[in-house]
Parts: structure tokens; C-alpha cells; sequence
């Protein structure tokens, strides 16, 4: 009877640890990364900056941490279905007292009346080596398995997620830059245009048909467009800080040979309005925080799962080897003994905990999924707010191109009256802050089309395809 209960005892171990090899196998995640040579860079274009930013930025290094950190939890989980096996030595030195010495047993005499006699002092060597094993537990260890699995997928979620909105805070970053150094163009151009008049002005006062009042009237303007020239400049390196801080890089990083590219023009693509429920379904697709909200549902499942293992038996088979042997450490076979047992423990009250704990884990569950919910409505909702200022634009980047060419017409008139003595100084100083305040919202508007359809790539998802090897 011995030997068919150590047969089926070794054909168990033999299946479980079968199991165990199929449970651990599994892809190793890694992450495929864009070495870029950033020290020959020159000019940086919006998605060179994004995929710096990526590969750089320290807060994507730490979420990259805890994508790994996740992965290890999915080992520790399995490692339950694995023996457990510890061996511990000890060598210990008993000095007893000197009543104990005198009678040592007292109390505990042998058969004969006589006593036993213990050495002192005298060395004890002990050797053990315990080994223990679970064999059912209510599939708690399948169910944590599980578990982690999904929420390692939930934290590999919320990294691509991270990327996202790495990649928008950068074309955010990017676009103020190229805003700021087109302002510093127009200030630049706006004084051009005022010291030409200015020269024009002190040529006409010296051979007296020019009056002192034009020479200042220019000599002022020429101040106010380098006061703006200061300012916008001024915005221009606050926006390549915060630009460098993002793909991170130091402070010096703009001040070598490194600038970002000229602002292009609008291309036919980004004057398209895509459709809402094709926006809808790319977000569906794309969003890596609709995927972790939907891991994180699966994973609470899964965590119900193993709060349930608690109302079931759980069978463990363990081991002992051991040894113990005075004033010497050379164990001999007659100095082992060992203990092979099969357990089975159940709980019969706790007080309600286990309950407690399901209801929680239920309520959990629960709670994840009102989340999931949350998180489609806002998604939703993003979308269409970021299509809504895509059209809006789109309108009035047409409106603002529009304006900006009158405007200038209108300034290159006024500009030849005011040479011919048809018109006064004040109609030309308002025809060219007009200009200039076209230029500008100009400017603005054509920024704001581009970092609109950053914003709608963002809401959709979209923005991480160019980077999904990443």
C-alpha cells in the first residue's frame, strides 16, 4: 500500500510539473528602440522631436520600469505552482548550569532507577531539509496567474498611453517654438519696413521737403518692433526649454547647431475633415487607455476568481529530511531521518474575512467597469471636441490667409500715396500695424490648424502609429 501511494504521489509530481512548463512559457516583452544620432542633428522636424522624446524623456524611462516590473509579478505568480524547498544549518554550543549538570534529568529516570547523564558543555548539529508542495488550492494560483497577466497588459497600456500624451505635449511644445520664431520674423520684418521709411524720412527732412515729426513718428515705430522682437524671442527659448525638457535633453540642447524646421504651409491633407464615426472607430482601435480600462476589468475578474479559492480545500504534500548529531559535523546515513506527509486543509469559520473579501473584490469589479464606461464617454467626447476645433481651423486659417493678402494690398497702397504726399503718416502707421496684426493671426491660425491635427491624432489614438515599433 506504501509503495502504490509513493507511485501515485511521483506520477502526480511528474503531471504538475508538466504544468508548471506549459504555465511559464510565455513571450519575453522587449522594446524595440530608434538609436537616433542626435549629436549631427541640425534641423528637427515635429516627428525627429517626438521620437527623441520617446527614446529620452526620463518619465517614459520610468513607465517603461514599470512594464517590466509587472512582467516579474507574472513570474512570482507562477512560481506558485513550483515546490517550495528550504535547507537550513545550524551548529549550536549548550553550556548548562551547575544544578543541571549535578542532575541534569531529574525527574526522567530510565527503567532501573538510574539517571542519564548529558556532557558539558556539548555541540549540536542540526541539518535540515524541508520540501513542500501544493497540489490543489482551489485554483487560487490560476487565477492569480491570470491576474498578473492582465495587468501587465494594463501597465504596457497605460506606457503607450503615456507615449500619447508625451507625443502631444511635444507637438504642443514644437508648434509654440515655431509660433514664436514666426513672430520673431514679423517684428524683424515690421522694423525692416520702418527703418526704410525712416531713412526715406531723413532724406526728405535734408533737402527740406520732410518734416522732423516723420523722422520721430518712424524712429518710434522701429522701438515698438524691437520691443516685440525682444518679446517674442524671449517666448521663442521659454518654448525650446520646455521643448528640450520633453525629449529630454539639457538646456544647451537649441543652443548648438540644433533648430527646428521652418514653418511649412498647410498641405491639402490637413485641410481635410475626416468623419466622426470613422474617428470613433479609429479611437476604439488606437487608445491605449480604452485598453487598460478594459484590462482592468479582466484583471478584477480574474481577482475574483482567486478570492473564491478561499472556500475550497487545499492539499499540499510535503517533505522532511533531517538530521541531528553531538560533538561532531560528520553526518553518517544512521544520522538521517525523514517525514513524508499529505495535508489537507480546509477553513471552517474566519469570522466572515473571506466573504468580506469576495464582496470586495466583486464591488472591485464593479467599479472597474463604471471606469470603463467613463473613459469611452470621454474618449468620445474628446474626439468630437478636437474635430470641432479642427474645422473651426480650418475656417479660419482660410479667413486669415484671405486677410493677410488684402491687408498687405492695402498696405503697399497706403505705403504709395504716402510717398506721393496723398495720404498722411497716421493712415500709414495703422496700414501697417494692421499688417502686422494679420501676419500674426495669420501665423497663429496656421499653427493652430497643425497643432489641431495633433490634438485629433491624440484623441484617436492615431498620433502613436508612425511610432507603434516602438
Amino acid at each position: 500500500m506504501a509503495l502504490n501511494m509513493h507511485k501515485t504521489i511521483r506520477y502526480g509530481l511528474i503531471l504538475i510539473m508538466s504544468f508548471c512548463f506549459y504555465i511559464c512559457s510565455d513571450d519575453t516583452f522587449s522594446f524595440a528602440e530608434n538609436t537616433l544620432d542626435i549629436q549631427n542633428l541640425t534641423i528637427l522636424d515635429l516627428e525627429t522631436a517626438q521620437r527623441i522624446a520617446i527614446e529620452k524623456n526620463p518619465s517614459i524611462a520610468a513607465a517603461r520600469e514599470r512594464v517590466l516590473q509587472a512582467k516579474e509579478r507574472i513570474s512570482q505568480a507562477k512560481s506558485a505552482y513550483w515546490p517550495q524547498v528550504d535547507g537550513s544549518l545550524a551548529v549550536s554550543r549548550v553550556e548548562l548550569s551547575k544544578n543541571a549538570e549535578q542532575n541534569p534529568f531529574e525527574g526522567f529516570g530510565s527503567s532501573n532507577g538510574s539517571f542519564l547523564s548529558v556532557e558539558s558543555p556539548e555541540d549540536y548539529y542540526n541539518a535540515d531539509l524541508i520540501a513542500s508542495w501544493t497540489l490543489f488550492d482551489g485554483f487560487e494560483r490560476k487565477f492569480n496567474v491570470s491576474a498578473a497577466k492582465f495587468q501587465h497588459q494594463e501597465t504596457r497600456a497605460a506606457q503607450n498611453d503615456a507615449y500619447r500624451l508625451l507625443l502631444l505635449a511635444v507637438s504642443q511644445a514644437y508648434f509654440n517654438a515655431l509660433l514664436a520664431r514666426e513672430n520673431i520674423r514679423i517684428a524683424e520684418a515690421d522694423e525692416a519696413f520702418n527703418q526704410r521709411q525712416l531713412e526715406d524720412a531723413q532724406a526728405r527732412q535734408r533737402i527740406g521737403t520732410g518734416s522732423l515729426s516723420d523722422v520721430l513718428n518712424f524712429q518710434v515705430q522701429i522701438n515698438t518692433a524691437r520691443s516685440a522682437i525682444i518679446t517674442a524671442k524671449r517666448s521663442y527659448r521659454i518654448a525650446l526649454y520646455v521643448l528640450a525638457a520633453l525629449l529630454g535633453q539639457t538646456d544647451d540642447f537649441f543652443e548648438s547647431q540644433v533648430k527646428p524646421a521652418d514653418l511649412s504651409e498647410e498641405t491639402t491633407e490637413e485641410l481635410i475633415l475626416p468623419d466622426m464615426e470613422s474617428l470613433v472607430m479609429a479611437a476604439e482601435t488606437h487608445r491605449p487607455d480604452l485598453f487598460q480600462a478594459e484590462y482592468a476589468v479582466n484583471r478584477s475578474e480574474q481577482q475574483i476568481g482567486a478570492t473564491k479559492a478561499n472556500f475550497y480545500p487545499t492539499v499540499q504534500l510535503s517533505g522532511k529530511l533531517n538530521s541531528e548529531r553531538t560533538n561532531s559535523g560528520r553526518m553518517s546515513q544512521d544520522d538521517f531521518g525523514n517525514v513524508v506527509a499529505l495535508s489537507v486543509n480546509y477553513n471552517l469559520f474566519s469570522g466572515g474575512f473571506y466573504k468580506a473579501r469576495l464582496n470586495e473584490a466583486i464591488s472591485n469589479k464593479k467599479e472597474a467597469e463604471k471606469i470603463l464606461v467613463g473613459v469611452i464617454i470621454n474618449t468620445r467626447a474628446e474626439v468630437r471636441e478636437a474635430l470641432t476645433r479642427l474645422d473651426s481651423a480650418r475656417e479660419l486659417l482660410k479667413l486669415q490667409r484671405s486677410n493677410a493678402d488684402l491687408v498687405r494690398q492695402n498696405r503697399d497702397l497706403v505705403e504709395k500715396e504716402f510717398v506721393a504726399g496723398q495720404t498722411s503718416l497716421v493712415r500709414l502707421n495703422e496700414a501697417q500695424r494692421d499688417l502686422i496684426s494679420a501676419q500674426s493671426r495669420l501665423a497663429l491660425a496656421l499653427v493652430s490648424l497643425k497643432q489641431a491635427r495633433q490634438d485629433l491624432k491624440a484623441a484617436t489614438g492615431e498620433i502613436l502609429i508612425p511610432f507603434s515599433t516602438l
